[in-house]
């Protein structure tokens, strides 16, 4: 029997102060503590990437961090980025360019290319050859990559446009 240890973090810009198991891991917490349902828990090793999440801004595979390694740390989920004009671009994109089909995938790769899109802010838009590293995480069994490259070339390309006018 494990004991339970008291972390506290900020989850999409709100502190939470929880007990959790020792072996629990984050993606459990987020969906079950937080009702987050955007991380999906697809193959549970880091493979998939569909569990994508924010860690201190970076991405990480939640499912792959323990709960108690997030205590201190800022966990930005899909829907902590709800209405930012990056990721509003970047949804955009992706419908236009029928970059999705069961969704599954989507979350995951929507905060992993979000992160790149903000890494690359004040640069250059990405490569397409950037695109395809950053999502080389990020499994999806239905598109194929290359509508998904697309729409971030060119949410990349808008939110560009979009800092420019500013």
């Amino acid at each position: 029997m494990s004991r339970s240890v008291q972390i506290t973090m900020l989850v999409n810009g709100v502190e939470h102060t929880l007990a959790v198991e020792p072996r629990m891991v984050l993606a459990d917490v987020l969906r079950e503590r937080f009702d987050l349902h955007s991380i999906h828990l697809g193959c549970e090793e880091g493979a998939c990437g569909a569990c994508t999440v924010l860690v201190d801004g970076e991405p990480v595979t939640s499912c792959l961090v323990l709960a108690v390694q997030a205590g201190g740390r800022s966990i930005t989920t899909l829907e902590g980025l709800d209405g930012d004009p990056t990721m509003t671009g970047l949804q955009a994109s992706f419908h236009e360019n029928f970059a999705l089909q069961c969704g599954f995938c989507t979350p995951g790769m929507l905060v992993n290319l979000f992160s790149l899109l903000e890494e690359r802010a004040s640069l250059s838009a990405p490569s397409e050859q950037e695109v395809r590293t950053r999502l080389n995480g990020n499994l999806c069994r239905c598109t194929g990559y290359q509508s998904i490259v697309t729409a971030a070339l060119q949410a990349a390309r808008s939110a560009g446009a979009g800092r420019e006018d500013s």
